[in-house]
Order: C-alpha cells, then sequence, then structure tokens
C-alpha cells in the first residue's frame, strides 16, 4: 500500500528543512497521541508515540533519518501486529519561492490483515500527517501556530 500527500509551503527549501528538522515538528506529527523522544542526534530522531487506532491502544516507535539535501526518511518499528514493514519519506522540492513538500508512505500488512481494512485508518492518518506538518512548516514562529 502507498499513499502520499503534497502541499506548499511559501518559504524557500533551506528555511523549510530547518524547521522540519525541528523537534516540535516530530511530537506534533501525531496530533491526537502522545510523543516522546527516544534518541534524538542531528542525523536521526526516534519517537515513541502511545496511540489508540482500530479500537486498540498501542505504540508506536519510528525512526527519522535526515539527509544532507533536507530530505528525511523514516522507517516504524513493525510489532508484527498490523504491519510487516512502513516506511517513508518526506522530501522537499523548490516551487518558485516556496517549497513544494511531498509526503509518502508505504507498507506491507501482515498476511492475516489485509489491505483494505488498514487502507481507509491510513489515509485519516497520512492527512492527519500532513495537516500538522502544513502547520508546523507555515506557522510564523518557530513553535508557533499557522
Amino acid at each position: 500500500m502507498r499513499l502520499e500527500k503534497r502541499f506548499d509551503v511559501k518559504r524557500p527549501v533551506e528555511e523549510t528543512a530547518r524547521r522540519l528538522a525541528e523537534d516540535e515538528t516530530y511530537t506534533s506529527l501525531f496530533p491526537d497521541a502522545e510523543t516522546e523522544f527516544v534518541e534524538n542526534t542531528p542525523k536521526r530522531k526516534t519517537t515513541r508515540t502511545r496511540y489508540r487506532a482500530l479500537g486498540r491502544e498501542g505504540v508506536a516507535t519510528f525512526h527519522f533519518d535526515f539527509e544532507a539535501d533536507g530530505h528525511v526518511q523514516f522507517h516504524k518499528v513493525c510489532d508484527g501486529r498490523v504491519w510487516r514493514e512502513l516506511q517513508g519519506s518526506i522530501r522537499l522540492e523548490p516551487r518558485g519561492e516556496g517549497t513544494r513538500v511531498h509526503l509518502e508512505l508505504e507498507g506491507r500488512t501482515r498476511s492475516l490483515v489485509p489491505e483494505f481494512t488498514i487502507r481507509s485508518p491510513m489515509q485519516e492518518q497520512i492527512d492527519r500527517m500532513a495537516e500538522a506538518l502544513r502547520r508546523r512548516l507555515r506557522s510564523d514562529a518557530a513553535g508557533g501556530k499557522a
């Protein structure tokens, strides 16, 4: 399964990349959940998020790896309950005087979890993530609201 979202930010790529690397960006990605850092270095941030999905509570651990060009690659540490593999990227592309932000998720479910049962909740999740990311990258002040 592959899901994508794109949006534009009226900031240069370099400034958008700086904001993308800020801690607050990653604690705000899952707005309806509690997120904390497990590891936080200039090249990698690892978060642990407590969430509720499909009527169950769970904990998700994500590794976010920062590339020299400002792009971010990430993957979920899969516990085997739903996902065999879940990874994604946040790419930044120049667009006029601003930046096009491209958020992508790709994953494979366990064989006992049909893709159609998880597609709708994952679409909602990427929509919420994209909106949180959009608000964070468009905000006027670091840590501020749009």
